[in-house]
């Protein structure tokens, strides 16, 4: 028997999920932010007593990996690190690209992701399915969605929760471009612990001291701080 978490912080709202050979048992929802990172331990402490398991039952630890919010994802990848070596949970870095489109319908068969990069770009990747599988057709970048809906075959749907934001720049003309409801815009523990318990059955584990996020590019503090430097010099 596997016991395992699933801890999902990319998103504007984080979950976290119990699974027990790849079925989630409980999955629980908390606001995103720092002012709410706190809660989490005392989240992950609450679901596990109501399975009573002790710290050291947990054999694998499902962590959604990003893209998606830079502080979000260093507070759960920072967690998932401290467990694992604390406890000896071994780690699964699940992506959160592929999470996401997840969400969508099951009518879908290409599926372009938004998540707001600012500067009117976005985080996104491009999906196609085939049978029951997804296939990644363009890996996470950052990117605008004008130009992804160029390249995008039609009917697409689109996913995330950039969507608001760059509403305006999906063409009111092309009927064939659909957005999905909001409910299927953001990332969920009990997918990111589905999607891990298979990724873990295939070895496919992550290293503690080597796990970082999937920023695909520095946080905009960073950028500031690059370009100033140059500026200086």
């Amino acid at each position: 028997m596997v016991r395992g978490l699933a801890i999902e912080t990319s998103a504007r709202v984080g979950s976290v999920a119990t699974v027990e050979d790849g079925r989630v048992l409980v999955e629980e929802q908390f606001p995103h932010g720092l002012q709410h990172a706190a809660q989490i331990v005392p989240i992950i402490n609450r679901l596990a007593k109501a399975q009573a398991w002790e710290p050291g039952d947990l054999g694998e630890l499902y962590i959604s990996a990003g893209p998606g919010s830079f502080t979000g994802l260093r507070i759960g990848i920072t967690l998932a690190k401290t467990m694992a070596l604390a406890t000896g949970v071994r780690l699964v870095a699940v992506p959160t690209a592929r999470v996401l489109v997840e969400n969508a319908p099951p009518e879908a068969q290409h599926v372009v992701l938004v998540l707001d990069a600012k500067r009117d770009q976005i985080f996104t990747a491009r999906f196609e399915r085939q049978g029951d599988h997804w296939i990644e057709r363009e890996p996470a970048h950052v990117d605008s969605l004008e130009a992804m809906l160029q390249r995008a075959p039609r009917p697409v749907h689109l996913v995330g929760e950039g969507l608001p934001i760059h509403r305006k720049f999906i063409p009111i003309e092309d009927h064939g471009i659909i957005v999905t409801l909001e409910e299927q815009w953001r990332p969920r523990a009990s997918v990111v612990a589905r999607l891990g318990y298979a990724m873990a059955r295939g070895g496919e584990f992550a290293d503690p001291d080597r796990l970082t996020p999937i920023y695909i590019r520095k946080p905009e503090a960073e950028e500031k701080w690059d370009a100033a430097r140059s500026q200086r010099r």
